[in-house]
């Protein structure tokens, strides 16, 4: 027990200090050069100090909607492959993430304007999408048994993404050029976060999500090696399974609601702390958050400085990042 207590501080604090590191000096980089003495010289009125306006409206934003959206599709996707006993899952495996798109699709085609706790209509509405597809999936799990079908939960996952992934190209090819647009830029995965509100109404779920994965490490630990032994060892499976799946959908719901669908963070990022930290959930949930957050920081600070002044959206670079990688683990595992 302390030997794994020293090995999640000495991971944490690897990790943690790792993602400090990135947090403070990402907002100092990009096409215009900032001073972060002049950003916090209080003696600067704000509006007269544009070191202090790119630091804190242009800037820190959209570095903490990256961390937040990166640390909680990574956790996420740790979670969905102890859960789903499957290397290759994702948070778009069980279709969460293409019902918040097609819920933000139908936002952006009918024109709904409306704000809620700082959250847009196009978010809210992709939130309501994640949220109906996880609800749609789950009932078809557990239809037709007293438990949880991990395998049916996999099929019924993979058929909801393309039926949601067709309905939302119905509704694109039916909506005019302008809201098209609109739409290809929000399914591309972008970080164009100009204030703190959408993140301060994301927090609650993802906090709720913490909370519950805070339980998961020892059930998931024993879930990866089958049901019946999980149970075996005092387990309840059924529990277990059905907070995994909430608290994987919340992460992704809420990250999907601020970004759009950012692709690959969830498959890259666990596997890579899996081969730091090895297999051990107590390690790998805390590391797959810390490092996830790093990871969208990194790849979202590329995107707006490769081609500067032109700046691409995140989910561009992840998938380009991720590509070659899902296709090397696809390689190895085969």
């Amino acid at each position: 027990m302390e030997q794994v207590r020293g090995r999640l501080f000495v991971t944490v604090a690897g990790f943690g200090g790792l993602l400090l590191l990135t947090l403070v000096t990402a907002p100092l980089l990009g096409t215009t050069s900032i001073s972060l003495a002049r950003a916090f010289d209080r003696a600067m009125p704000f509006a007269d100090n544009p070191d202090a306006q790119i630091f804190f409206v242009a800037r820190l934003p959209r570095i903490m909607a990256a961390a937040l959206v990166g640390g909680s599709l990574a956790l996420a996707g740790a979670i969905f492959q102890a859960l789903l006993r499957n290397p290759l899952a994702t948070p778009d495996t069980l279709g969460v993430s293409s019902g918040a798109a097609l819920g933000a699709m139908l936002a952006i085609a009918f024109h709904f304007d409306f704000a809620v706790a700082g959250l847009s209509s196009v978010s809210l509405s992709s939130l309501a999408g994640a949220i109906g597809a996880l609800a749609i999936v789950y009932m078809l799990a557990t239809a037709r048994r007293r438990g949880l079908s991990t395998t049916v939960l996999l099929l019924a996952g993979v058929t909801m993404t393309a039926f949601f992934s067709a309905l939302t190209l119905f509704v694109q090819y039916m909506s005019d050029f302008a809201d098209t647009f609109r739409a290809v830029r929000w399914l591309m995965g972008a970080l164009d976060v100009g204030s703190y509100a959408p993140l301060l109404a994301a927090l609650p779920l993802t906090a709720i999500a913490f909370a519950m994965v805070a339980g998961l490490p020892r059930p998931l630990d024993l879930i990866s090696l089958g049901a019946d032994a999980a149970a075996a060892r005092g387990v309840n499976v059924q529990q277990a399974e059905r907070l995994a799946l909430v608290s994987a959908s919340l992460l992704t719901g809420a990250a999907v609601s601020i970004s759009g669908p950012v692709a690959f963070v969830g498959l890259v990022v666990p596997h890579i702390v899996r081969l730091v930290v090895g297999s051990d959930h107590r390690l790998v949930l805390p590391a797959s958050a810390l490092f996830g957050a790093t990871f969208l920081i990194g790849c979202d600070l590329v995107a707006r400085t490769m081609f500067a002044p032109i700046e691409l959206p995140v989910g561009i670079v992840t998938a380009i990042i991720g590509g070659p990688f899902f296709l090397w683990l696809l390689v190895r595992r085969t």
